[in-house]
């Protein structure tokens, strides 16, 4: 007997256009949980895109140059890494922690994530947009 749930197993949850990729690339898949009311990882960048979901409770997302927003479990994000500054991946709720998966792709002979010092922060504060401008 040969199987047709392969024609119906796959549900698109997300579909991006990327920035190129270099050779020598690698990719790396994680899972990130932050308890209750966690603040998840300081302002910081991705030397390549980011694709995620989120498994569990509901995040923070707030990447430069777009309004903060919430993503919830069920729910995908993306960022294209690079130069944009990641402000928010925390966990949006007090009640219930947050869990999501992440697949990156890191560019050669960097480091899959790179915290952003405090000048940079203010010397671009104008690319930010708040939850009060949005």
């Amino acid at each position: 007997m040969t199987s047709t749930a392969w024609r119906t197993a796959v549900t698109v949850l997300q579909e991006a256009t990327p920035p190129d990729v270099a050779a020598g690339s690698h990719a790396m898949t994680v899972l990130v949980e932050f308890p209750p009311g966690d603040p998840g990882t300081p302002p910081h960048r991705h030397s390549g895109p980011a694709f995620g979901y989120v498994l569990e409770g509901e995040m923070l997302f707030e990447l430069e140059g777009e309004p903060p927003r919430v993503v919830k479990a069920g729910e995908t994000f993306w960022e294209p890494g690079g130069d944009v500054i990641h402000y928010s991946d925390g966990n949006a709720r007090d009640d219930v922690k947050v869990r999501f998966l992440v697949t990156m792709l890191c560019a050669p002979g960097c480091q899959m994530l790179t915290l952003v010092e405090d000048d940079e922060l203010v010397a671009r504060r104008d690319r930010r947009i708040s939850a009060a401008k949005a």
